[in-house]
């Protein structure tokens, strides 16, 4: 039996790092624009997906 991930947190981009934890690399911004640039490079760089979860952090996810 073959065992495989098919979903996967790449990234994360916050203007505030105590909303993030855990071994994912994070990525701190001052303002909200610098945010969506830097996450919009890093999905097309990682070919994942930026999700906003509403909080001030977006993530990039491998689907």
């Amino acid at each position: 039996m073959q065992v495989s991930i098919s979903k996967v947190i790449l990234a994360a981009v916050t203007l505030e790092p105590g909303k993030v934890a855990g071994s994912i690399p994070t990525f701190l911004v001052n303002e909200r624009e610098e945010q969506q640039k830097i996450a919009q490079y890093l999905g097309r760089i990682l070919e994942g997906v930026v999700h906003d979860l509403e909080n001030g952090v977006l993530i990039i996810v491998k689907h």
